[in-house]
């Protein structure tokens, strides 16, 4: 049986009802072919799932539509176009086509074609039938037949459903649902002032191909905070409701911790299929092999959210065989590696703010205006610099001094100095408290005394078998490697590392594992010489 086909994807419905609709759907058919079977199937069928639909009972003759339907098509989420052997030769179902694409358009909504034993190919190019209808408009409707003709190329690019043979009562279930869902679709909270988000999602949407009907991949992977599950949510609210199955898992390495990995496969199933699952899973393999079978048959969009190690993946997606035709996958990570061995189709790296872009959101978040007041420019430019374009630094700290005075900013800088702000440091260090002990120790060592040098100096220093860990960091974007191999580190994540070293003895850099500050080298020697006197004296 015939499911969604395989056309471009350009079309998405709102997640939320505009306040000017009143209906969810608009049917759009040639009467004469399909009003007492098909159409009137699939209409009390939308109706009786709580769809308020629009279908014009009155048949139509002559050219112009009527006011009453303009204003439906208006007033309508979406229009569900039947497109019959006989459409074309209807100019009244041709007019009402072209408002609907306006629409579309003009107001953002949506349209869906339904192909009902016609072939997409004729209505795209307007041949078979359709070509027939036409010659007949060439000569006495030459205004009206460019327009006609787009309308119809158009609507026939977007994806729908063909209808070829087997139960028709299957099809309408089945295109019910998915109207449903997709009406149904919610948006992920993505919070406003998206600097610099429009470039980054072109870049992940190209590397997914959605005009290709084969199973795509893509990897994101960047520092923590620098955006990658905001890039992941403004792309799934804006494609996952082309799919009739979608799911986001967010946070996954935080809830595998707190909740396992079964509470995961629980989430996505329920996802995939809502009232349709009636136990839980409470073994890991059992869910994996639930969940390669549902998957393997249906067109999914998933987003896998913060995985950080190939455990999470073995359970909710091994492989891309556990994906039906058409599939979608987005995969955030901190952890490059974990997408090479997944063996994603596309990676892509979330790179920082230029300065532009972090200057225009600090300024949203400190000012909530595009511009610093004028006796902050300076102020402004020494806070973003301090940022060094993490989003997540910029808007914790622009959020902080949203409405504090100059001698409160100044102080704030220089707290910043000694040590970092606390919602900055908890998620830049959730990604030193992943690694080995080694990768730690590593790690710690590249912030006080490598940083800047070259890759194969610090392996002389420290030892020829930490490669792999340095490899491994890079990985993690905890540090990079430059085409000349000196050894580069994030400012802010070199200041977490500060603050790690002395974090359990603040003021005692006696103490410390690590100096590479000449005043908390003197200090660490003063104390020492006192506490030597001391001791001497106790003897004495």
């Amino acid at each position: 049986m015939a499911s969604t086909s395989s056309f471009t994807v350009s079309s998405s419905f709102t997640p939320s009802i505009p306040r000017t609709t009143t209906y969810d759907v608009f049917l759009s058919f040639r009467g004469e072919d399909t009003r007492f079977n098909f159409t009137d199937h699939l209409y009390n069928a939308l109706v009786d799932r709580g769809i308020r639909t629009f279908r014009d009972d009155h048949l139509r003759k002559g050219e112009g539509i009527a006011p009453e339907l303009s204003k439906a098509i208006e007033e309508s989420r979406s229009s569900v176009i039947v497109f019959s052997e006989n459409y074309a030769h209807s100019r009244w179902c041709l007019n009402e086509l072209v408002k609907i694409m306006e629409c579309k358009k003009d107001l953002g909504r949506t349209v869906i074609p339904i192909f009902y034993h016609v072939d997409p190919s004729h209505v795209r190019k307007q041949e078979g039938s359709f070509r027939l209808a036409f010659a007949g408009y060439e000569e006495n409707w030459k205004d009206k037949v460019g327009k006609w003709r787009t309308a119809l190329t158009e609507a026939a690019n977007l994806s729908g459903w063909h209808l070829l043979d087997g139960y028709e009562s299957n099809y309408i279930k089945e295109i019910t649902n998915n109207i449903f869902r997709r009406l149904n679709c919610k948006g992920l909270e993505v919070g406003a002032n998206l600097v610099g988000i429009d470039s980054r999602i072109k870049e992940v949407s190209l590397r997914l191909h959605m005009e290709s009907s084969d199973v795509h991949i893509v990897g994101i992977y960047g520092v923590g905070g620098i955006g990658k599950t905001t890039i992941a949510k403004v792309i799934y609210n804006k494609l996952s409701c082309e799919f009739e199955y979608m799911s986001f898992l967010e946070n996954i390495r935080g809830i595998s911790n707190t909740k396992g990995l079964t509470h995961l496969q629980n989430q996505l199933l329920d996802d995939i299929l809502e009232e349709e699952r009636s136990q839980n899973i409470n073994i890991i393999d059992r869910g994996a092999s639930m969940i390669e079978t549902i998957l393997s048959s249906k067109r999914v969009f998933i987003v896998l959210d913060d995985v950080d190690n190939r455990n999470q993946l073995k359970a909710l997606l091994r492989h891309r065989g556990w994906l039906g035709k058409g599939s979608r996958v987005i995969i955030t990570t901190r952890n490059k590696h974990l997408l090479i061995e997944q063996e994603v189709d596309d990676l892509y790296e979330v790179e920082g703010l230029n300065s532009k872009e972090a200057r225009e959101l600090f300024n949203l978040h400190a000012f909530k205006q595009n511009l610093p007041k004028s006796d902050f420019i300076n102020l402004s430019c020494r806070m973003v610099d301090y940022c060094q374009g993490l989003p997540l630094a910029v808007e914790v700290l622009g959020s902080l001094l949203f409405n504090m005075t100059i001698p409160q900013w100044e102080s704030q800088l220089h707290k910043l100095a000694k040590e970092p702000m606390a919602e900055i440091h908890n998620v830049l260090k959730s990604s030193y408290d992943g690694l080995d002990r080694t990768e730690k120790d590593i790690l710690l060592d590249v912030a006080c005394f490598f940083k800047g040098e070259e890759r194969d100096f610090v392996l002389r220093i420290l030892d020829a078998c930490v490669g792999i860990g340095i490899q491994n960091l890079e990985d993690k974007c905890l540090i990079t490697l430059s085409y000349n191999h000196k050894i580069g580190m994030h400012d802010l994540i070199q200041q977490m590392c500060w603050e790690i070293v002395r974090e359990n003895f603040p003021k005692e850099p006696n103490k410390w594992s690590r100096l590479w500050d000449a005043h908390d080298i003197e200090r660490a020697f003063t104390a020492s010489e006192v506490r030597a006197k001391c001791i001497d004296s106790l003897k004495l």
